[in-house]
């Protein structure tokens, strides 16, 4: 019998999966090419959204390529989560890829916006499941002991992919065509697609309860409700919260009608989709709740870095990703090496701690931007950030993962990333708001002294983009740098006492022992060799 293939010979009582070093590392390749697909896919359109809505005409309602995409994972992430622990997590992880290059090829192929739009949720359907079963099938396969080994680089690839994204949407949208960055993800797809389909046997079960519909539907709800929120300034269509809209007051109160009635329901069903108990337990309270605030600090940041290395200092979209390398190679030291030392000490809780209090001291550093700063010392700023987050990114996986029984893993993992996400969408909106109003404020106060006929129509803060301050008249130019840069800079002081926060909730984390039985064999479903 292979290492990769399920016994069929065996007996009943007998495990259906022999785990060796090669299966597990075959295994964790194709692991690792979904999980860079799905980060990358979150940034490489950034970059190039400008030409793509220029080219199919639709600049007005750009947000909606975004919006769309995360509107999508965030609604699929508990979902897939459950179906794992329940069926097993091979059909869903292959079903995640499928849809993943399915929505890329029509994205790709897209000839209006509506399509392009369409295609990106069929994306975001596929993607949800990328993140989640990837963490959830390396519990299933390597111990808590010994997680960190993998968890390290997959928190390194999630970093090279924030960097990839907006270097290669810059070369793609100043060479081939916006659509590759679509194109770019088939083959690695199909690539991954192929490896889970011949080695990723994992055993799949029956459940021996029915799937929370009601819980599903009412989740759905509540995570549409909070990423349209959260969008709003960007889609719609006078790009601000006017609170006398019927329409903006009534998603308020459908969103939290749904967060009530689903809490009441997971109270009430025989297997809720995220069973509330499970935040009883310190290790894994404390770690989703870090989990929220990296979301709502950290990317919150690392979402206006480049667009200010492009209006400030008026680098390309492709230097300006190159200029982000520093923060993954920091995130990229800390994040493996952290992974190392968990597996050889087992010792865990120090470093969520010592990364929150570092990344909150690079949040710091970025209050102190200036137009025409040294890239040196911009690039130490954010190596200290990158630093920080790899100490804590993969590490309360770990925890969250080890915090519950194993027939519970793939819930725990969903929840960790779904706050991640959600806690992203709220502070970057909450950033976003801050940083326009200091923005508007100062435009105003800049543009006093200009003649109204140097002044485009239509300028304002809301529709300033790199190509369009290039363009600009060069008094205006110098002025709009400056008070972009004086906006942005002070902004960060927002996300500084969320840091803080983080820092000291991991103080609360209760070390739990890390396992060293791999999931499927402390079920009985596998034997390690």
């Amino acid at each position: 019998m292979s290492d990769t293939a399920q016994s069929s010979t065996q007996g009943a009582d007998q495990p259906e999966l022999v785990l060796s070093q090669g299966t597990v590392y075959v295994i964790f390749s194709a692991l690792l090419a979904a999980m860079f697909l799905s980060a990358l896919d979150q940034s490489v359109v950034g970059t190039a959204l400008p030409t793509i809505v220029g080219d199919l005409g639709a600049a007005q309602d750009e947000g909606w390529i975004i919006t769309a995409y995360l509107l999508a994972i965030a609604i699929v992430m508990p979902i897939y989560g459950k179906v794992g622990d329940l069926r097993g997590r091979r059909l869903p992880f292959l079903v995640a890829i499928a849809i993943f290059v399915v929505g890329s090829t029509g994205s790709a192929l897209s000839s209006s916006f509506v399509e392009l739009v369409v295609w990106r949720s069929v994306q975001g359907l596929g993607a949800g499941g990328l993140v989640i079963l990837s963490q959830a099938i390396i519990a299933d396969i390597v111990s808590a002991r010994d997680r960190g080994r993998y968890m390290g680089p997959m928190g390194a690839v999630f970093g090279i992919a924030t960097v990839a994204g907006p270097l290669l949407g810059g070369w793609f949208t100043e060479g081939p065509g916006w659509r590759w960055c679509f194109w770019l993800n088939v083959p690695i797809g199909l690539a991954a697609l192929a490896i889970a389909y011949f080695k990723l046997r994992l055993p799949s079960r029956t459940p021996s309860t029915r799937f929370d519909v009601g819980g599903a539907v009412l989740m759905a709800v509540t995570t549409a409700g909070i990423v349209l929120l959260t969008s709003w300034r960007t889609i719609s269509s006078d790009r601000t919260y006017d609170w006398s809209s019927p329409g903006l007051l009534g998603l308020v109160a459908v969103t939290v009608l749904a967060l009530v009635a689903f809490l009441v329901v997971e109270t009430r069903v025989a297997d809720p989709l995220i069973p509330l108990h499970l935040f009883r337990s310190p290790t894994f309270s404390v770690s989703v709740s870090i989990a929220l605030v990296l979301g709502m600090t950290m990317f919150a940041a690392l979402s206006f870095l480049p667009t200010f290395l492009q209006m400030a200092q008026g680098y390309s979209a492709t230097e300006a990703g190159l200029l982000m390398l520093p923060m993954t190679i920091g995130l990229m030291i800390t994040a493996i090496g952290s992974g190392l030392l968990i597996a050889r000490t087992g010792r865990y809780k120090i470093y969520p701690i010592l990364g929150m209090g570092i990344a909150t001291v690079g949040l710091v550093l970025l209050t102190q931007l200036t137009a025409d700063m040294s890239m040196v010392t911009f690039g130490a700023m954010i190596f200290v950030l990158g630093f920080g987050l790899g100490l804590v990114m993969q590490t309360i996986v770990i925890a969250v993962q080890n915090s519950v029984a194993p027939e519970m893993v793939g819930v725990a993992t969903s929840t960790n990333n779904f706050l991640r996400e959600i806690g992203a969408a709220v502070g970057t909106s909450l950033f976003s708001t801050v940083f326009t109003t200091n923005l508007t404020s100062r435009l105003s106060e800049a543009t006093k002294g200009i003649p109204p006929s140097d002044v485009p129509e239509g300028f304002g803060a809301n529709s300033l983009t790199p190509e369009a301050v290039k363009d600009l008249p060069a008094q205006l130019h110098d002025l709009v740098v400056t008070a972009y840069t004086e906006a942005l800079a002070p902004a960060f002081w927002y996300l500084v006492p969320l840091g803080v926060l983080g820092f000291v909730i991991a103080f609360f984390m209760r070390e739990v022992k890390l396992s060293d039985q791999a999931g499927l064999v402390a079920r009985g479903a596998a034997v390690a060799r």
